[in-house]
């Protein structure tokens, strides 16, 4: 493919974005949910805390008796009810997270007590806190507490555990199979002999995929034949709703995968853009099937994964949150030789704020991404940044 058909890497970008909408939802249990996507607001079925409760262990009175001698007239254990209605110059020995005594306003800290006789006590020191959790303080019964687009961490899993949302609905995490194509290719376990690699993309991009929360399916390696690559893509395309080949997408003579989605009626809506690496990245379309034919190298499968296919994976699940970029000064001068394409550069994020290049040969060489924090964007007609420019920078 000539670079004069290539389309520019924001438009690629907007046409990919054009097809991304949530799939459908589902209830599931909290202990699945994690990560996932809220697809409905959470309202609170009580108020919290449900009731006055002590905020210590201590002895509960009126305040205006704390500096009196206190007759002690029950205990509550945190989950009891209190039968005893505290009157003047009365006390109730009390738990932390038990329920107030009518009658008491205040919470004596237990260490601010001393026993004077049986059943009778006096506050040693000057109470300045009330000591008292009181009941709708934190959230009120119909308080919404979670919205919907919400990606769910472990703080709200204990959110909706307290107000009894047991089995939140969420957006449905799509089904993903990851290929390889290539008869160069040979699996990790495998010596590989003269001419042959190893199959690196495929187990980096169901890695990358795992650290979204999807399950990829890795369906193996398939060779450079016309039969094989169509038996494969057409298989996947019924059961897989995103599916991500690496490999056979460019314009070499065994670069079947182009031809045969045509076949097997797959819109391509973009093959080719003038970025790097990744320039000859496929993406096409059938009946709500998606599939991303990826460039063979493993630089490029990692970099347009990050910036194209993780963003269309997040809005299928779900996720409304922007994309995070940073704009941070670099650390030092960065040229290149020509300034024909749009280049993503691995970069360190460093603790003084700024950004450092790495050491990097092109696509092939994943390794540059070993101590790799971040993706720096170079845009288009731009040679050279000195230090100190501000740059825009994806972390990883």
């Amino acid at each position: 493919m000539e670079n004069k058909t290539m389309i520019p890497f924001a438009e690629g970008l907007e046409t990919i974005k054009r097809f991304a909408l949530p799939l459908g939802t589902e209830q599931v249990d909290l202990f699945r949910a994690l990560n996932r996507t809220l697809a409905e607001d959470v309202f609170s079925d009580i108020s919290m805390p449900p009731f006055n409760k002590s905020a210590m262990d201590g002895y509960a009175c009126r305040k205006s008796d704390v500096k009196n001698l206190l007759q002690v007239i029950e205990e509550i254990p945190a989950g009891s009810i209190p039968t005893k209605s505290i009157g003047e110059n009365q006390c109730a020995r009390i738990m932390t997270g038990a329920m107030v005594p009518e009658g008491a306003d205040w919470v004596i800290m237990k260490e601010h007590i001393e026993e004077v006789g049986p059943n009778l006590v006096r506050c040693n020191r000057e109470t300045v806190n009330a000591n008292i959790c009181y009941m709708g303080e934190d959230v009120k019964l119909g308080d919404r507490v979670l919205k919907k687009g919400d990606v769910i961490s472990p703080s709200h899993i204990a959110i909706l555990a307290s107000v009894g949302c047991y089995k939140p609905m969420v957006y449905k995490i799509p089904s993903v199979a990851i290929i390889s194509s290539g008869d160069e290719l040979v699996e990790p376990h495998e010596i590989p002999g003269i001419s042959k690699i190893r199959n690196s993309n495929s187990y980096q991009l169901v890695a990358q995929a795992k650290q979204m929360g999807i399950d990829a399916d890795y369906l193996g390696i398939v060779r450079d034949d016309e039969t094989a690559i169509r038996n494969v893509l057409s298989q996947a395309i019924e059961k897989y709703e995103v599916i991500v080949i690496s490999g056979g997408v460019s314009v070499g003579d065994f670069d079947f995968v182009p031809k045969i989605l045509k076949e097997l009626n797959v819109n391509i809506r973009v093959h080719g853009m003038d970025v790097k690496p990744g320039k000859h990245l496929l993406f096409g379309e059938k009946e709500n099937h998606f599939i991303f034919g990826m460039p063979g190298n493993p630089v490029s499968s990692f970099v347009q994964f990050e910036v194209l296919v993780k963003p269309f994976l997040n809005v299928l699940m779900g996720k409304t949150v922007d994309e995070n970029f940073l704009y941070l000064p670099i650390a030092a001068d960065y040229k290149r030789k020509k300034a024909d394409q749009l280049i993503f550069v691995p970069v360190i994020l460093t603790k003084e704020g700024t950004i450092q290049p790495l050491e990097y040969h092109g696509s092939a060489h994943i390794h540059a991404y070993t101590f790799a924090n971040g993706i720096m964007e170079m845009p288009q007609n731009r040679l050279e940044f000195k230090i100190g420019d501000i740059v825009c920078v994806r972390p990883l």
